[in-house]
């Protein structure tokens, strides 16, 4: 704690030691806090291109591939659930039936 207090003690007595910096500084942080509307270059970057529309992915679509990915995906897990499933009762049955046949001989 003391080798903290330390290293920040430099800088708090930088900062007592410029207190015109630091109104400065945070003035800067309030006047950006606020609304700027964007320049003509910034509007002209965000505003939509017609030649790169025919590469967007159209929501429908998208719904809808990603229901169908949904679904296989549980239809996939549950197949999956199933076989360890089978597999679980087959060993237990094979397990009954060589217990009965292990103690009838």
């Amino acid at each position: 704690m003391a080798l903290l207090l330390s290293r920040t003690n430099p800088v708090l007595s930088h900062l007592r030691s410029h207190p015109q910096r630091t109104e400065d500084a945070l003035a800067l942080l309030s006047r950006r806090g606020l609304h700027v509307d964007p320049g003509a270059r910034e509007k002209a970057l965000l505003a939509p291109d017609p030649i790169l529309s025919r590469f967007k992915s159209h929501k429908k679509g998208v719904k809808r591939l990603k229901r169908i990915g949904d679904v296989l995906t549980v239809v996939v897990v549950a197949g999956c659930c199933y076989e360890i499933y089978v597999k679980a009762v087959m060993r237990e049955e094979a397990r009954n039936q060589g217990s009965a046949s292990g103690e009838s001989a």
